[in-house]
């Protein structure tokens, strides 16, 4: 989906002054952003919500979001906090009377068949724990895993490394590589020599969607050319969910999370705050990309707190862990 939305309409749309007879007395809510109470229409409140998690998921101010989209901070605002772009609850009503969802009427790919429309019925009330087994028999099914007798061998003995900036990969990715005796592979660097050029002028230049285009190259460059490797990914890989499912499949997975504290300490010490070097509010973004990317984080097979304890202690746990998920004693 291109990043260059129109700004004019899509203002327009938010700025317009209602057209007559929306507030008709037979629906006084009918085309505002509050309910008849005076309360925020909780339809707009959980759209906003979910803006506002797909934007820190994907590691963004909402200055850069701004920037990508062509709408305003202010109206970007208004859309997370829940008042913007009421005529969408239009929209909602339609989807009402019609007994579908919004994404049916907006023409989402998993609405386009009676069999997509089938799983989505029989899915949408699962738990986390039946959908990911559904996934992965799903995989399988569609050639996008091996089976699972195979699993071991399509992994190999490669471990990725998964988490925000300031968790501790490159470190502790160098020293568990210098004690598998594999390479370590860090996925940034890669990316800059696919590119010829650095990451920030990769975004720069091209963009966010280049980068995560490089990034997946990079990706599967490294599994292609290392059977045994310890490869260190950057924070934001999680969004791209092709990489991200590529990655699961292929490497044995670990989540390296710390304290938010300890993550702005660590990139600070590092002299680089990207991702939010732009905002004054830094550790709130930081928290907030954390809560948004958590739940993609935690799909790894090993999670690891490198908070909880210190640097040759933390190195221990993942030394033991890494060994034991690709089949190596630890000595």
């Amino acid at each position: 989906m291109s990043n260059n939305l129109a700004p004019s309409p899509a203002e327009a749309e938010v700025a317009a002054p209602r057209a007559a007879g929306e507030n008709s007395p037979a629906n006084p809510s009918a085309g505002t952003d509050e309910t008849a109470d005076g309360r925020r229409e909780p339809f707009l409140a959980a759209l906003g919500e979910r803006v506002r998690a797909l934007r820190a998921r994907r590691g963004l101010t909402r200055k850069a979001l701004a920037r990508a989209t062509g709408v305003s901070e202010r109206h970007l605002a208004n859309l997370e906090y829940g008042v913007g772009n009421a005529s969408i609850l239009i929209l909602l009503n339609v989807t009402r009377a019609l007994q579908c969802s919004l994404a049916e009427v907006l023409g989402d790919v998993t609405t386009r068949s009676p069999e997509w429309l089938m799983l989505r019925e029989m899915l949408s009330d699962r738990d986390e724990a039946t959908l990911r087994r559904v996934r992965l028999a799903a995989s399988e099914l569609v050639g996008a895993a091996p089976p699972r007798s195979d699993e071991t061998s399509a992994r190999s003995r490669r471990i990725a490394l998964i988490g925000l900036r300031g968790a501790g990969k490159s470190t502790l990715g160098r020293m568990l590589a210098e004690d598998l005796d594999f390479p370590f592979v860090e996925l940034s660097r890669e990316i800059e020599k696919l590119a010829g050029c650095s990451i920030s002028e990769i975004l720069g230049l091209y963009g966010q969607n280049a980068y995560r285009r490089y990034e997946r190259r990079a990706l599967e460059e490294a599994i292609d050319a290392y059977p045994e490797a310890v490869i260190a990914t950057a924070g934001g890989l999680v969004s791209d969910l092709v990489s991200f499912n590529l990655l699961l499949r292929r490497c044995a997975s670990v989540w390296l999370k710390a304290d938010p504290e300890d993550h702005m300490s660590r990139v600070a010490a590092q002299g680089d705050l990207r991702p939010m070097a732009a905002s004054r509010e830094a550790m709130e973004d930081l928290k907030s990309i954390l809560a948004g990317r958590a739940a993609f984080y935690s799909k790894a097979d090993i999670h690891i707190d490198t908070s909880a304890q210190p640097l040759a202690e933390t190195f221990e746990i993942v030394r033991a862990q890494a060994r034991e998920a690709i089949g190596l004693p630890v000595p």
